[in-house]
């Protein structure tokens, strides 16, 4: 079971802070304490330095809270779990196409208007 298939995550380039917390169901000082526990959780910043998280960051504390809420691990076990999970392949080192370039450039312009 995938905790993170449960959750509707709305489909975006970027999540403010304010929309995780209501996506995830956690405090903001929770998801901000998780990424400097957690490698795994690195949210982008904007120019004003506001966290932006993608979906697969969103996922990820997922599956982190579905560890330390639900299955009851340390924070020192989720992160020892976390990197005994193959990871899937890895798909960042193919040049982004251009389509997708193309929609992060607007889902920025569109942040900063």
């Amino acid at each position: 079971m995938h905790p993170e298939s449960d959750v509707n995550i709305p489909d975006k380039l970027y999540y403010k802070i304010g929309e995780v917390t209501a996506i995830t169901g956690l405090a903001g000082y929770i998801l901000r304490f998780w990424e400097s526990e957690f490698k795994s959780i690195r949210p982008s910043r904007s120019e004003s330095g506001q966290r932006l998280y993608r979906k697969r960051d969103i996922e990820e504390i997922l599956k982190i809270k579905h560890l330390l809420y639900d299955r009851k691990f340390t924070i020192q076990g989720a992160r020892k779990h976390l990197r005994s999970i193959p990871l899937p392949a890895d798909t960042s080192s193919r040049p982004p196409a251009m389509e997708e370039i193309r929609s992060e450039l607007k889902a920025i312009r569109d942040m900063l208007e």
